[in-house]
């Protein structure tokens, strides 16, 4: 009787195993950028999300250079909520369309941050018409015992537009208006 309850007990246990969900790996990627102007600036946030205990990370990505040039990059403040960091903003190649090794570090023996947030901030000008995927390399996630935590991640992407002309309709319903405004005033007068 113990045997089959035994039994009865560890195939219950195997099937709440297999029913209970997997949990995903952290996500690294790119949050959503509404399309640029030409001739203007934007900021792209790099993020994590569902992360456990992240102590260290580094990444690279790149871009189209033709479309857009990076002016900075600097730290998001996620890593940061856990302690002292040490950061690195990475090398930036604007001929290439590369940043490489952006890397930052919680400082001394204390455990990882938990969740998600902004890793890092790129600031991009945008210098011709088109769209330019933000891709990722070298990405690594280390958790407190400097073990690499296994994550994915998702590439992004920034449009850049014409500078927005005004409808020949309302310039043509602006010249009549003025064109009204001054006859009204040549009556007046």
């Amino acid at each position: 009787m113990a045997s089959s309850k035994v039994r009865l007990m560890s195939a219950l246990l195997g099937l709440s195993a297999l029913a209970a969900p997997a949990l995903a790996d952290p996500t690294v990627s790119v949050a959503s950028v509404s399309p640029v102007t030409l001739g203007s600036g934007v900021d792209v946030q790099l993020l994590v999300s569902g992360v456990s205990d992240l102590y260290a990370y580094q990444l690279s990505f790149s871009f189209d250079p033709t479309l857009l040039q990076v002016g900075s990059v600097t730290e998001g403040a996620f890593l940061g909520t856990g302690g002292t960091t040490t950061w690195f903003e990475g090398a930036t190649d604007n001929t290439a369309g590369t940043v490489s090794f952006i890397i930052n570090s919680l400082n001394g023996l204390i455990p990882g941050v938990n969740g998600g947030g902004v890793l890092a901030t790129i600031h991009f000008d945008s210098v011709a018409i088109g769209t330019s995927n933000i891709s990722f390399s070298d990405t690594t996630l280390l958790d407190s015992a400097l073990n690499t935590i296994a994550a994915q991640s998702v590439a992004g992407s920034i449009t850049v537009s014409a500078v927005p002309e005004p409808s020949s309709y309302l310039l043509m319903g602006l010249g009549v208006a003025g064109l009204l405004a001054w006859r009204r005033r040549q009556q007046a007068a």
